[in-house]
C-alpha cells in the first residue's frame, strides 16, 4: 500500500521505489500484487507518466485509510513506554534545516535515545500527506487554513548588501529608494512588493530585479556576488553581516516579521513523539532563531 500511494503521489514508479528504498522491480511486484488483490486495473501505464483509473482513485483512498489506521497502531505501542520512541519524518527549507533544525535534532535527539528523525530539507511546499510527512517547519506569514500549526518563534530579517555592489551606487537611505535598484528576490513571496515599517506605519515598497530564486542560500550567494540588494533572514547572515561581507542598509527600517511554525495534519493523532518534539523547538526557538553556530 506504501509503494501505490507513493506511485501515485510521484507519477513514477522509479521515484516511488527510491522513496521507499527498494528496487524497481520489486516495486513493480507490490503494485503488481496490489492491483491482483484489487481485482482491477488500478493504473493506466505510458512512457512518461501513470496515471490512477476510478477503482484506482477509490484504492487510493483506501490505502491511505489504511495506512494511517497503521501508524497510529505503532503509535499506541510507542506511547506504552514512559519515553517517547520511533520515527518523525520532518520537513524544512534547507538553510533553515542547516543552520537550526539539524542541530536542535540532534540535541532532542541526546535527550530521547529511543527516538530517531528523518529530515526533509526542501525548498518547496510539501503535502504532508502524499509524502507522510509528520511535521513540517514552514517560516511564513501565511498559514494553510486547511492544516494545524503552533507558532513556535519570530523570524526576522534585514535589507542587505554586499560592499561591492554598493561602490558603484549612490546607498539607499529611504524605503522609495530601492526602486532605483537591483533588488534580488524569493521567487514564491515577496518578489515585487517588500513590506517595511518606519516609525511604526507599516510602508510597501516596489522593487524590481533580475534574479530570483526559491533558495536562501543561494539569493545569499548572488548577493554576496554583487549581485544586488536582498531581504534575508538575520539568522542566516549573522556571520557575513558580522565581518562586513554584507553590509546592513534602511536600519531605520525595520522588515515584517515572520512566523517560525510548526505544521501538521492532526491533533486527535498526535504521537507523544510528535507533541514532545513541539514542545523542545517551542522552547528553543521561543527567543527567535539564533545566528548560525557553525
Amino acid at each position: 500500500m506504501r509503494v501505490y500511494v507513493e506511485t501515485a503521489a510521484r507519477g513514477s514508479l522509479s521515484a516511488a521505489a527510491l522513496q521507499t528504498g527498494m528496487s524497481r522491480a520489486m516495486a513493480s511486484r507490490y503494485l503488481a500484487s496490489i492491483e491482483q488483490w484489487a481485482g482491477a486495473r488500478l493504473m493506466q501505464r505510458s512512457t512518461r507518466r501513470l496515471s490512477l483509473t476510478a477503482a484506482g482513485q477509490r484504492m487510493l483512498s483506501l490505502c491511505r485509510e489504511m495506512l494511517a489506521v497503521s501508524t497510529q497502531v505503532d503509535r499506541l505501542a510507542a506511547e506504552s513506554e514512559d519515553e517517547p520512541q520511533g520515527q518523525l519524518r520532518i520537513t524544512a527549507s534547507g538553510i533553515f534545516s542547516q543552520t537550526q533544525l539539524a542541530p536542535a535534532v540532534m540535541d532532542f535527539l541526546a535527550r530521547y535515545s529511543k527516538a530517531s528523525v528523518d529530515l526533509q530539507a526542501l525548498d518547496r511546499t510539501v503535502n504532508l500527506i502524499d509524502e507522510r510527512i509528520d511535521l513540517a517547519i514552514r517560516i511564513t506569514a501565511e498559514l494553510d487554513p486547511n492544516l494545524i500549526a503552533r507558532r513556535l518563534g519570530t523570524c526576522r530579517s534585514v535589507i542587505c548588501a554586499a560592499p561591492a555592489y554598493l561602490r558603484e551606487r549612490e546607498v539607499p537611505k529611504q524605503a522609495r529608494d530601492l526602486a532605483s535598484h537591483n533588488c534580488l528576490s524569493y521567487a514564491y513571496f515577496g518578489q515585487s512588493l517588500w513590506q517595511l515599517m518606519h516609525q511604526g506605519e507599516m510602508v510597501a515598497v516596489p522593487v524590481h530585479g533580475n534574479f530570483s530564486t526559491n533558495d536562501t542560500a543561494t539569493l545569499m550567494c548572488a548577493a554576496l556576488a554583487g549581485g544586488g540588494i536582498v531581504m534575508l533572514p538575520t539568522f542566516a547572515i549573522a556571520e557575513e553581516l558580522r565581518t562586513g561581507r554584507l553590509v546592513q542598509l534602511l536600519s531605520d527600517h525595520d522588515v515584517a516579521d515572520m512566523g517560525i511554525h510548526a505544521v501538521y495534519t492532526s491533533r486527535q493523532h498526535q504521537s507523544a513523539l510528535m507533541r514532545t518534539m513541539i514542545d523542545f523547538l517551542a522552547q528553543r526557538f521561543n527567543g527567535g532563531v539564533k545566528p548560525n553556530p557553525i
